[in-house]
């Protein structure tokens, strides 16, 4: 596959060991807390924890927020593809990808046999058919990198580089067509959409590469069921998928499956429901998607870490209800504050709504 640029023109990255100021990661994710966290990181700073575990950790935008501010972070997911998100920003404080590893990883080795899962499985489904090889090549060449954190590190610039070029930036349709329909659009940009495959992955490797950062702490990302998680943090902070009024879930299994297939390229065959359009995963009885068990996992988790300073993200318009949550929150913890967040504006809703941070001390 012919390169569209010159890579060592490209490449080139501040390697900094400071930040003048707080970053923040670009994300497309649903759910991601990036426009919020700074108004998080206000409610919560006076509240005297120097270790922090982020229980649903997703796009790793609040640890990684923490991690700046100097807190030692114990990062989770219950997806293998966002635990590799928390190991690039939060585990790991030194390691970057150089050029020359970059090199390698958008180069076809001859003497390696490449499969073509993508290629055969999905095609004319998210990706084209050259940008589906490009993917069976590139997944595959980062497989095999020995350390992890590099391969956490470029994991991450292919997750971000698969999302910009998705309509809606998720995979919870067969709408390839949408990119190259000749219509007027009301969402998307087809000019991230057209840019290359590689151009985007090389941009995520220099944001990724830039933020990395050492604060001085042993942090750690799991990839555990939440309840499965021992030690001793000072604050918890939760952030479970949300469920409508509707009883309707935000799955992030169903979103990203595609993105949790690269990271699973061996067994992905076995995972997906073949009678489905878009080749998505088999469905699981995650609880956190019921409507009938979210209310009790949530006082479940609350006993868990009874002894932590519990902070709780939701939206005022879901299941269970602030109210029940704020009660439930109660039987735990003496003093209880909740803060509104009006007028936030959520990805693909078409209703204004308040998330709401609850703090249980």
């Amino acid at each position: 596959m012919a390169r569209k640029y010159d890579i060592k023109k490209q490449f080139v990255l501040p390697f900094l060991e400071q930040f003048q100021e707080v970053r923040i990661p670009t994300t497309r994710y649903q759910g991601s807390k990036a426009k919020l966290v700074d108004r998080i990181w206000e409610n919560i700073k006076d509240l005297g924890f120097a270790s922090a575990l982020d229980a649903f950790g997703g796009t790793g935008v609040v640890g990684y927020y923490l991690k700046q501010h100097g807190k030692r972070v114990f990062y989770n997911d219950y997806l293998k593809s966002n635990y590799y998100i928390g190991v690039a920003l939060i585990e790991n404080n030194n390691i970057r990808l150089s050029e020359h590893e970059v090199e390698r990883l958008l180069t076809k080795d001859p003497k390696y046999d490449y499969r073509s899962f993508i290629a055969k499985t999905f095609k004319d489904v998210y990706y084209t058919d050259e940008e589906n090889q490009w993917l069976d090549m590139v997944v595959q060449n980062i497989e095999r990198l020995k350390n992890i954190y590099k391969k956490a590190l470029a994991y991450y610039a292919l997750f971000q580089a698969c999302l910009v070029k998705r309509p809606f930036n998720l995979f919870h349709r067969k709408n390839l067509h949408l990119r190259f329909a000749e219509v007027k659009r009301t969402f998307g940009n087809k000019a991230t959409w057209d840019k290359s495959f590689e151009e985007h992955f090389m941009d995520f490797i220099r944001e990724i590469n830039y933020l990395v950062c050492d604060n001085g702490k042993e942090n750690k990302a799991y990839n555990l069921d939440v309840f499965e998680i021992n030690g001793d943090f000072d604050l918890v902070y939760i952030d479970p998928p949300y469920t409508s009024l509707k009883g309707i879930s935000v799955d992030y299994k169903n979103f990203y499956h595609f993105l949790e297939g690269l990271v699973n390229y061996e067994k992905w065959g076995s995972m997906i429901d073949r009678r489905t359009i878009n080749k998505r995963f088999y469905r699981d009885n995650n609880p956190w998607n019921n409507k009938l068990k979210i209310r009790m996992k949530f006082r479940d988790l609350f006993e868990k870490f009874r002894d932590s300073i519990l902070v709780i993200s939701y939206r005022s318009d879901g299941i269970p209800s602030i109210q029940q949550i704020e009660s439930d929150l109660r039987l735990f913890k003496k003093r209880v504050r909740v803060h509104k967040f009006d007028n936030y504006k959520y990805v693909l809703s078409n209703s204004t709504t308040s998330e709401v941070l609850m703090i249980g001390e």
